[in-house]
């Protein structure tokens, strides 16, 4: 197996499950931590919990921060939704950018080794004559041995690099088109008060039929902006209230009245009966 083939096979084995899919998953989670954070702060800045007495369940209200200044000579209040004058953190992943670079460094060694050897014995016999009946022998043994040994070594190595580079590009979102339309509204709902509340009526002077009655409009707003007509009094009587617009309408009759909200707004209502009775138009317009 040649060194690209080894090279092929060790890449191969590489967890890219895990370098690619790793960085990837770490964005998701951070872009799921960043719109937790988002709700969080919505929650603990912008609004406030309130628990219902009559039915126990939770709602949540707009926090309001109110401005008091001087106009046209008198102190006003300006009412105005906090989550619209501060910045909601909508962090946004925009691009990811992941390079990928892979190193593998591998040796690979084999030897091989060679040896012979060669042994050989080599015996001799030799007899020496001195005098009458005398004879001396002498044998020798010889062993001659040779060896011969070979070895190589053969190396080879390969190298891969191999790294990996995440690049991630975050920046502020643009906002929701739920929440752009809930801050619209919050912004619409801006309003220039009376430190003390503000009390009006349709009319101060009615002149009614002796059949008829007349019908007087009160609306009383609070200094925190609230319409609130169960607050309205106009002597005994009992009026009927419109939740809608946060009116009470009373029905007069010859008299003078006072319409009272707490202790400081009044408005003095003066009902007079008229004796007029129009006359009918001839016939034919003349």
């Amino acid at each position: 197996m040649g060194v690209t083939e080894k090279s092929i096979q060790a890449m191969q084995g590489l967890p890219f499950d895990n370098l690619i899919g790793g960085p990837l998953n770490a964005c998701v989670k951070a872009q799921a931590d960043a719109a937790q954070t988002t709700l969080n702060f919505i929650n603990d800045v912008g609004l406030n919990h309130v628990i219902d007495e009559k039915t126990g369940q939770e709602t949540k209200e707009a926090i309001y921060v109110y401005f008091s200044f001087v106009q046209g000579g008198r102190k006003a209040v300006m009412s105005v939704p906090l989550l619209t004058i501060v910045p909601i953190p909508y962090i946004c992943i925009n691009t990811i950018d992941i390079n990928f670079k892979a190193t593998i460094t591998g040796v690979e060694s084999s030897s091989y080794t060679n040896e012979l050897s060669v042994q050989k014995d080599v015996e001799s016999n030799s007899t020496i004559k001195k005098g009458i009946f005398r004879r001396k022998t002498t044998n020798l043994k010889t062993t001659v041995s040779s060896k011969r040994d070979s070895k190589s070594t053969r190396d080879s190595s390969f190298s891969i690099e191999s790294t990996i580079d995440v690049s991630v590009h975050a920046s502020q979102d643009s906002m929701p088109a739920g929440m752009a339309k809930v801050l619209e509204m919050l912004g619409s709902s801006m309003d220039l008060l009376d430190p003390n509340g503000e009390l009006s009526v349709n009319e101060t002077e009615f002149y009614v039929k002796p059949s008829e009655k007349a019908k007087l409009v009160a609306q009383y707003k609070s200094p925190m902006g609230v319409f609130m007509p169960k607050e309205i009094k106009c002597g005994n009587l009992q009026g009927k209230v419109n939740q809608s617009d946060g009116t009470v309408t009373f029905e007069l009759t010859k008299g003078n009245y006072d319409v009272i909200v707490g202790d400081g707004l009044t408005h003095k209502i003066l009902v007079k009966v008229s004796e007029l009775v129009e006359t009918p138009a001839p016939a034919g317009g003349k």
